[in-house]
């Protein structure tokens, strides 16, 4: 489903770093829902400070 939406994406004209950023924004959803579903507080404490780095990082 991704994969699709991705090339959707850029073949209507989107670039190609907004479109890597909103597939990672994707997962990072969906990574952080399995985590909270299955009670994975550490985990979700790891992708929590990850995106707090990376975002302090730009």
């Amino acid at each position: 489903m991704f994969l699709g939406l991705g090339c959707g994406l850029f073949l209507a004209g989107a670039e190609l770093d907004a479109v890597l950023v909103l597939l990672g924004g994707c997962g990072a959803i969906g990574a952080a829902t399995l985590a909270a579903a299955g009670g994975g507080r550490r985990l979700l404490a790891v992708l929590v400070e990850t995106a707090v780095r990376s975002g302090a990082g730009k």
